[in-house]
């Protein structure tokens, strides 16, 4: 089982904990989100195995949110988040099977999951306002869906080249989500 350390937190949070914590965290979602399309288009034997960690990273979100917005709010999140993965996951296999009226209609969804992620992320936190996050979380989900059609047309080249795009914008959903926390709940060392 992989170190999963961010799970027992401090009682006290300072702002490099939580800048860490939120980069490891955005950067396990890029990643295991980019094992599991691997593992899928190749259909390989690992795939339940990383369905499975890929899940746990909505978990981990709401385990370091918890602190700061409770459980409901927490758990909500967690459901948003699960929700993301669980579309993108019918969206590939839709594409892969060449389904294209599923694959539009897990489009709409793939968005307004989005929108609904958004929106909840503005109401428990002022600095994490949609006009900041919708351009990121946007750019996230296309580069999903490209990251997808990449493999999916063995353009290998063009999908290694995405992911470190992907990546540098994960650090910065990561850097947005850190410094609103610090922000809103005054962390000051």
């Amino acid at each position: 089982m992989p170190n999963r350390s961010f799970k027992k937190s401090p009682k006290r949070y300072n702002q490099i904990y939580l800048i860490n914590i939120f980069r490891k965290l955005w950067e396990q979602h890029v990643m295991w989100t980019r094992s599991f399309i691997i593992s899928t288009v190749s259909e390989l034997g690992d795939l339940e195995y990383v369905t499975e960690r890929l899940l746990a990273n909505p978990s981990d979100f709401a385990d370091a949110l918890r602190h700061f917005y409770g459980n409901e709010k927490s758990n909500r999140f967690e459901k948003l988040l699960t929700d993301h993965l669980l579309i993108a996951a019918n969206l590939l296999n839709n594409a892969k099977a060449g389904n294209s009226d599923s694959v539009k209609e897990d489009r709409k969804n793939f968005y307004k999951n989005g929108d609904d992620i958004i929106t909840f992320l503005s109401q428990i936190n002022p600095y994490w306002s949609p006009n900041k996050f919708k351009p990121l979380f946007y750019n996230h989900l296309n580069m999903v869906e490209n990251e997808a059609i990449y493999r999916l047309n063995e353009q290998y080249d063009l999908d290694v080249k995405l992911y470190d795009m992907m990546e540098s914008e994960a650090l910065l959903m990561a850097d947005l989500m850190s410094t609103g926390i610090i922000n809103q709940f005054n962390i000051t060392d």
